[in-house]
């Protein structure tokens, strides 16, 4: 059997990755073109965004393993072998990154940094108010793996943390739990910064038009670490230039690298940063990969496994 490594990436990149994945699983056979004859011979597809209909064809393919945290890309080519399971990266290290881009970017709102910043550049020495961690109410919305983290770390902080998600979850210690469509507005009108980690879903899809940030607390902050599609961008800059949000810290897109002449770069309300909040390391995810093929090979169920009626 064959193993089969494909995506959009660099040469560069696609080698690193290469070079994790033998060291985690030496011995194996790895193919790294859908369309080699070899390619019959595959039964794991370790993908990172691979192009439409490139995985068709591909007779004794058993799991498609992501080495992204997202899979909506993947959810979308019609042409996927049907029936074959896909499991998304759920990468420790990446974990662990997302969570310090969430404290990072919490306190600095939290603190007036971001205001600081900007005075900076005008040699304005003018200190913000110093609140207490307890009276900053943050609002995370999604309690997957990546959500749930993140709300515990916050709480851990002191933080007053509530969890949104659309269905009932068990929330971390020190985290409210909250879920469903009549909870949300409430929660949205409460909190002084929000923190997306949603999955992109068809129901996620511009999940914060103008009707969403209506609902928010004037002055209060978005922090966008998912899914560019789930923000109209327009709307989020009327929200910013009347005041109803008062700083969005944004990591993605709708198009990346996002354009020069966007906006954003120059919006004093707006910090941009290039899709750089977690990113999954090779050197981690290699082991989760290993153990997920073992797993596959033993006839048990591979580790986070999509619903793709859910879409995540």
């Amino acid at each position: 059997m064959a193993l089969l490594l494909w995506g959009q990436w660099s040469d560069a990149q696609r080698d690193d990755w290469l070079a994790r994945l033998r060291a985690a699983l030496p011995g194996e056979d790895w193919v790294l073109d859908p369309q080699a004859p070899r390619a019959a011979e595959v039964e794991l597809a370790v993908v990172a965004n691979p192009p439409p209909g490139s995985l068709r064809g591909l007779p004794r393919l058993r799991l498609i393993q992501s080495l992204w945290a997202g899979v909506d890309r993947l959810l979308d080519d019609p042409t996927l072998p049907p029936g074959v399971p896909i499991a998304r990266m759920v990468d420790p290290a990446m974990n662990e990154a997302m969570t310090q881009t969430a404290l990072w970017a919490t306190l600095s709102l939290h603190r007036g940094f971001f205001q600081v910043l900007a005075q900076q550049r005008e040699a304005l020495w003018r200190p913000p108010p110093q609140a207490r961690a307890a009276e900053c109410q943050v609002l995370v919305l999604g309690l997957g793996e990546l959500g749930g983290r993140v709300a515990q770390a916050l709480a851990a902080q002191g933080y007053a943390v509530s969890g949104w998600s659309r269905s009932r979850r068990k929330p971390p210690p020190g985290v409210l739990a909250l879920s469903g469509d009549a909870e949300l507005a409430p929660a949205l009108g409460r909190a002084d910064v929000v923190i997306n980690l949603l999955p992109l879903t068809a129901q996620t899809r511009d999940f914060f038009d103008a009707s969403r940030l209506a609902q928010f607390r004037r002055g209060a902050a978005l922090v966008n670490l998912a899914r560019g599609a789930q923000v109209d961008e327009v709307a989020l800059l009327a929200a910013l230039d009347d005041g109803r949000l008062g700083h969005a810290v944004l990591d993605v897109f709708r198009q990346e690298p996002l354009p020069a002449g966007h906006a954003f770069w120059r919006h004093p309300r707006v910090t941009v940063l290039p899709h750089t909040a977690a990113q999954t390391d090779p050197r981690s995810a290699a082991e989760v990969v290993a153990a997920n093929l073992a797993r596959l090979r033993a006839g048990q169920t591979p580790w986070h496994l999509v619903d793709t009626g859910r879409g995540y």
